[in-house]
């Protein structure tokens, strides 16, 4: 049996849940209020609207929205890299989306990894 927390499929669900909702809420804060490409904003904020599709399988449990969120958050890591060399506040906002989309991929993976049907069976025996 499995006695280690950190592999329960449902903390991992727990972390990607949080992290997936803060890294929502930059994406629209950033491009929104704090650093719009544009002042008074751009269509750039729909760029959290593709998470957005993940919400509900993520807080489910739904192995198979972790492992297609798991590629998807690949993209906001390469944009907050990207974006990290720019001037002033952009910098830092990018580098907090590195760090969230490092923790969501992280937590996606762990979950996908803890509730695989052999893993399950193994626990079960």
């Amino acid at each position: 049996m499995n006695d280690n927390p950190g592999q329960r499929p449902q903390d991992w669900t727990r972390l990607a849940s949080v992290t997936l909702v803060a890294l929502i809420a930059l994406c629209v804060l950033w491009e929104g209020w704090l650093a719009p490409l544009r002042p008074g904003g751009s269509w750039l904020i729909l760029k959290g609207a593709p998470l957005l599709l993940a919400v509900r399988g993520v807080l489910r449990g739904r192995r198979y929205t972790s492992q297609w969120l798991s590629m998807l958050v690949l993209l906001y890591f390469a944009e907050g890299v990207m974006r990290a060399f720019d001037p002033g506040l952009i910098a830092w906002l990018a580098r907090l989306e590195v760090v969230l989309s490092f923790i969501l991929f992280v937590a996606v993976i762990g979950h996908a990894r803890s509730s695989a049907p052999s893993r399950q069976r193994a626990a079960n025996e």
